[in-house]
């Protein structure tokens, strides 16, 4: 991934790694063990870290989390503001979610758009028990009454800027990227 000029890099890869580590064993703490969890990653970014998530729980405790992926597409409610039609992703929940405490996974929370639209994603195949969120990065700027109950990183930023998380192998970051003084006035 190449990064412009105007952006800071907050995050590595041994980072993201003791914050995932630090995650898991909170998911673990908060629901006493991993009997009933089931994390589910938004797509794109969530679903690389809930499979991180779910393989840190199976190391710990020696039994794995089932893990699925959801892709909130159809569910969002800016639909109508696009002018290309969505790409669509295949979600994938191995097991019925009734009865589950599901963590809800993504990579950074803005708005809650996003959020909202897992959770009703979520409603119509199931009854969980709890929805829980994880998110690696909490930038701010809510638009919904929305709250991570897991969080690897508070990272306050300008509503115009960009946070561009890169969870390929070997390149792992978390970077801030402000928008030039041209792209502000455009």
């Amino acid at each position: 991934m190449t990064v412009p000029d105007s952006s800071r890099m907050l995050l590595d890869a041994p980072r993201i790694d003791r914050i995932l580590r630090r995650m898991a064993h909170e998911i673990l703490e908060r629901n006493q063990g991993p009997a009933g969890l089931y994390l589910v990653g938004i797509l794109e970014g969530g679903e690389p870290l809930s499979r991180r998530l779910a393989d840190l729980i199976e190391s710990f405790e020696g039994v794995r989390p089932p893990a699925g992926a959801l892709d909130v597409t159809l569910y969002r409610d800016d639909l109508s503001g696009r002018e290309a039609l969505p790409l669509l992703r295949q979600s994938h929940l191995p097991l019925p979610i009734d009865g589950k405490k599901i963590v809800l996974v993504d990579d950074v929370l803005f708005t809650g758009r996003t959020v909202r639209a897992a959770m009703d994603f979520l409603v119509d195949f199931g009854r969980p028990a709890r929805i829980m969120l994880a998110v690696l990065v909490d930038r701010g700027h809510r638009e919904l009454p929305i709250r991570a109950d897991f969080v690897g990183k508070n990272l306050p930023t300008a509503h115009e800027e960009k946070v561009l998380v890169d969870l390929s192998p070997g390149s792992e970051s978390v970077t801030v990227v402000r928008p030039s003084s041209g792209d502000l006035h455009a």
